[in-house]
């Protein structure tokens, strides 16, 4: 297959580029660096079939040139974090808008399999628990936290009016929250933050009462998901989460026991609208996917901290590229590094 990638530079996405490298697929990959990173993809550009155009999605997706038909196109490009959608407010909202459908486009235009990573976000601070797919969700339109929220929501609703108006072939995966290897260190998600606060002997910050739970899922069961979703054509919407439901506190615990540190922690107030509770259903995934996850929390939070201690530095937040650069449609590469990532 050739399967576009957007948001392949992110932490998400650059595993599962390598996923479909691996397994013999073509991939494109295209990102703006917003809140992704040149490192992450760094090991590939020399890979046959990998190419990278660095392409702001919301602006537009130019395929110009020699391009095989596309078999797939999967829609990850957005920020994932607080920081960053806090941070990009407008750039979220038009990620989620216009980019999903400049991604829907592409794939209508060559009859491509659209997968849309959606997010368990869209539940908001659920009244129903776990949360099941046909759970409607709790989410504050005006918040703080809504630039992410209704984005993906509204993304949901655009990729089943395609499906329903021109017969697109989409399928709608919710991601839980998800850690391993390449999470930036100051993303603002509560498993790299505990990593890198407990490396560095710094207090760990719970929030609230430490008491709220999330299901965390390694990235490779994550990946494995949406390959699975990938080469199918269900509709959706399909959560792929970790239904291993762990409260904050408890993962502050389990980080410190990993990693030996002496650090303490520290309490701050709630942000407005994080959610109290968030717990996959997982039925659908299982039963129509064949798809559960395979690595325990112990496991994977042990495979992230010596991903962590086997980085040499740690890097504030790169700047994102500048508006003419991202939306240049000379910038592919194929199999050499584009010059944004050779400085």
């Amino acid at each position: 297959m050739h399967v576009v990638v957007t948001g392949g530079g992110g932490f998400l996405g650059s595993h599962l580029c390598e996923a479909l490298l691996a397994r013999g697929d073509s991939v494109t990959c295209l990102d703006d660096f917003s809140t992704g990173s040149p490192d992450n993809i760094a090991h590939l550009y020399s890979r046959e079939r990998f190419a990278f155009r660095l392409t702001d999605v919301s602006a537009g997706i130019d395929m110009a040139g020699p391009v095989d038909a596309v078999d797939a196109v999967v829609h990850l490009a957005s920020p994932a974090s607080p920081a960053d959608y806090y941070r990009l407010p407008l750039e979220t909202l038009a990620v989620g808008s216009r980019g999903t459908e400049h991604a829907l486009e592409l794939a209508q235009r060559h009859g491509a399999r659209f997968v849309l990573a959606s997010t368990s976000e869209v539940y908001g601070d659920p009244h129903v628990h776990p949360q099941p797919e046909d759970y409607l969700g709790n989410v504050n339109p005006v918040g703080p936290r809504s630039v992410y929220d209704e984005a993906k929501r509204y993304a949901e609703a655009l990729s089943c009016a395609y499906a329903r108006t021109h017969g697109a072939n989409v399928g709608i995966i919710r991601i839980f929250n998800t850690y391993g290897p390449r999470l930036r260190p100051h993303d603002g998600r509560v498993v790299s933050s505990f990593i890198r606060q407990a490396l560095a002997g710094e207090p760990l910050t719970l929030y609230g009462s430490g008491d709220q739970t999330r299901s965390f899922c390694y990235v490779d069961d994550l990946v494995r998901g949406i390959v699975a979703m990938i080469d199918s054509r269900e509709l959706g919407p399909i959560n792929l989460g970790n239904p291993d439901e762990r409260s904050i506190a408890q993962l502050a615990g389990l980080v410190l026991e990993i990693t030996g540190s002496d650090s303490g922690t520290e309490f701050l107030p709630l942000p407005a609208d994080d959610p109290v509770r968030r717990c996959p259903v997982i039925i659908r995934a299982t039963e129509r996917l064949g798809w559960k996850p395979e690595i325990s929390l112990e496991d994977g939070v042990q495979r992230t901290v010596a991903w962590f201690r086997s980085q040499t530095r740690v890097t504030p937040p790169r700047e994102a590229p500048s508006a003419e650069r991202a939306n240049d449609s000379t910038s592919a590469v194929q199999g050499r590094p584009h010059p944004l990532e050779t400085g």
